[in-house]
């Protein structure tokens, strides 16, 4: 009897085994596993996804896959260009889920709503770039799918900065707002403007040592953005064989528009090309100013690659 109740108590007090990925604070329990038990209170059982099936035996489900960025690293390009594989379900907006708080709180039930109808066969993927550098997002993207497959398309740094300049600029545009020159951005009290946003959202390294807290390099598959823009097949087969899909897509998918200056895709017979917003012409920018550009981006650079073990051919 005494064994038997020395038993109990060792049962009773035995420590919990913690995972040992990712580091998180044993002292308190941190905010977002807070926010992830709301969270799934809301969505507890498998059975609230049902009323979203359809007749026709799809229905919609949670991402399997996430583009998360960079912004104007080609992600809406990336996401067209494996549409076009039948095995591939993709959200056609932006959805901002997990760095949105106020989409956050709505919970994965809002959530699986803004995904495609898709069938059991296929992968769901969605796309936003500022999932990248927000820092509370690879901890809940991980607390809801640690096998998540992501995809991360990336750019020459600087070529990064003139888009994202150019993208606010045209948005400004469109509204008869005046909106400063490049130079203005860039440089302040006569240096780089280190604190300029562009700059820090072409800082990989930075961004991606926080998602390797939390997934494995070989759970982030790394497009070249620059290739993808000047040969974009050979870039694709590569995340086709990355997400387990049979070679579906091929070269023919693609043709040159002299018009527009970049490929477009070919599905079906039908041809298609991106928003007239991509490939929009980039500021001219001072010679000496750029060259200052991508001195400050070579450490940086250096940083990346050797984080993520291969290079890439920028300035």
């Amino acid at each position: 009897m005494a064994a038997f109740l020395l038993g109990a108590v060792l049962l009773i007090v035995q420590p919990q085994i913690v995972p040992s990925r990712p580091a998180i604070n044993s002292n308190a329990e941190t905010s977002s596993q807070s926010v992830q038990r709301e969270l799934l209170k809301k969505t507890s059982q498998k059975n609230d996804f049902k009323e979203n099936i359809h007749s026709n035996g799809s229905c919609q489900q949670l991402p399997q896959t996430i583009i998360i960025g960079v912004r104007k690293g080609g992600t809406r390009a990336l996401l067209e260009m494996l549409s076009l594989h039948p095995d591939i379900a993709a959200a056609e907006s932006e959805v901002h889920f997990f760095d949105w708080e106020d989409h956050y709180r709505n919970g994965l039930q809002w959530y699986i709503h803004q995904m495609p109808f898709s069938y059991p066969h296929q992968i769901t993927v969605e796309k936003t770039p500022a999932y990248f550098t927000s820092p509370k997002v690879p901890e809940r993207v991980y607390n809801m799918n640690q096998s998540m497959r992501l995809l991360l398309i990336v750019r020459d740094p600087s070529e990064r900065v003139l888009s994202d300049y150019t993208q606010v600029f045209y948005n400004h545009m469109q509204k008869h707002k005046p909106y400063p020159s490049i130079e203005q951005f860039l440089i302040k009290n006569g240096e780089l403007n280190v604190d300029y946003k562009a700059i820090n959202r072409s800082l990989y390294y930075i961004h991606m040592q926080n998602w390797l807290k939390y997934f494995p390099l070989d759970h982030i598959h790394i497009v070249d953005g620059d290739k993808l823009i000047k040969d974009p097949f050979p870039e694709i087969e590569k995340v086709e064989r990355f997400l387990k899909l049979s070679p579906q897509i091929n070269a023919s998918n693609f043709y040159f528009n002299k018009t527009k200056g970049f490929y477009c895709l070919r599905d079906s017979g039908r041809e298609r090309c991106l928003h007239e917003s991509k490939g929009r012409a980039h500021p001219q920018v001072d010679t000496r100013l750029l060259e200052k550009l991508q001195e400050y981006f070579h450490e940086p650079n250096k940083k990346f690659f050797e984080l993520v073990g291969r290079t890439f051919d920028w300035h």
